[in-house]
């Protein structure tokens, strides 16, 4: 496998380029030098809020892209480049339908911070590592002041066995994703991140022979189809190890830092020849 020609490198988040811990490491943070001084274009693609993404990311946040919301948001240096949202109709049957999930709590993911009702502080302990700005609000349905890019539904039973059941009806007009072992997503059908990331190597015409992507959950897989080099943490969904071409090693032993070095080496040793 020869990555010399990759031009475009995105990568998730969680369970992906962070470690179990939530953490990014020093290594990356070298390896980014690196991709940058070779011209390699970055994106950050997270279910993640973008303040909560460019808050792990602080030291690169103006020399990266970033898909924000599972690809409802995409951002540089702080300036909106695209947005996919829900219409006001739409949130309101969704609100509806999500507080019927006993044992749930339902976030709207707005343009400028997230919101939920007082779910207590042990669930906003939580829920803050994910959201960097937020606000406690007396009724979901009252705030109006907003984009309305995505709403995230937590269950800690379990996201896939409590929560798809119930909504995945909603799939022929909606973006349902369970994002994660305890988090599901809902969004407009746009709102994806391998349609997110189309719209990047539109612009700046890079085939998917020139991208490389990694990722672990489901809200990874409409990514995982725009770069032939889409790479499945060990760690992955059996869904996303299915659909990527490649594996690497599991986010806790650096399998993303483990890839980019070998794509700098092939670039150096393309460079040389």
């Amino acid at each position: 496998m020869d990555l010399s020609q990759i031009k475009l490198v995105a990568t998730d988040m969680d369970g992906t380029l962070l470690n179990s811990k939530g953490e990014v490491s020093r290594h990356f943070f070298e390896l980014f030098e690196e991709l940058n001084a070779l011209g390699v274009t970055f994106v950050a693609a997270s279910g993640r809020q973008y303040y909560s993404i460019i808050d792990k990311l602080k030291p690169i946040k103006d020399d990266i892209y970033v898909i924000a919301e599972n690809g409802a948001l995409t951002m540089r240096q702080n300036k909106e480049l695209q947005t996919t949202e829900i219409d006001r109709e739409t949130y309101l049957e969704l609100l509806e339908i999500a507080r019927t999930l006993k044992g749930s709590q339902v976030i709207l993911c707005g343009r400028k911070k997230g919101y939920i009702e007082d779910y207590g502080q042990d669930f906003v302990d939580m829920f803050s590592e994910y959201y960097g700005r937020y606000e406690i609000v007396e009724n979901l349905a009252e705030v109006t002041n907003d984009k309305y890019l995505k709403i995230a539904i937590c269950n800690q039973k379990g996201s896939e066995k409590y929560l798809y059941p119930a909504l995945k009806h909603l799939e022929d007009k909606l973006k349902v994703k369970v994002s994660g072992e305890i988090w599901l997503d809902l969004s407009h059908n746009l709102a994806n991140k391998g349609h997110a990331l189309q719209q990047l190597q539109e612009k700046y015409q890079i085939s998917t022979q020139e991208t490389l992507v990694f990722g672990d959950y489901n809200n990874d897989l409409e990514m995982m189809t725009r770069a032939q080099y889409s790479f499945a943490m060990e760690n992955a969904h059996p869904n996303v190890k299915e659909v990527a071409n490649y594996t690497t090693k599991s986010n806790n032993d650096n399998g993303v830092e483990y890839i980019l070095s070998k794509m700098i080496n092939d670039k150096k040793l393309a460079t040389r020849v």
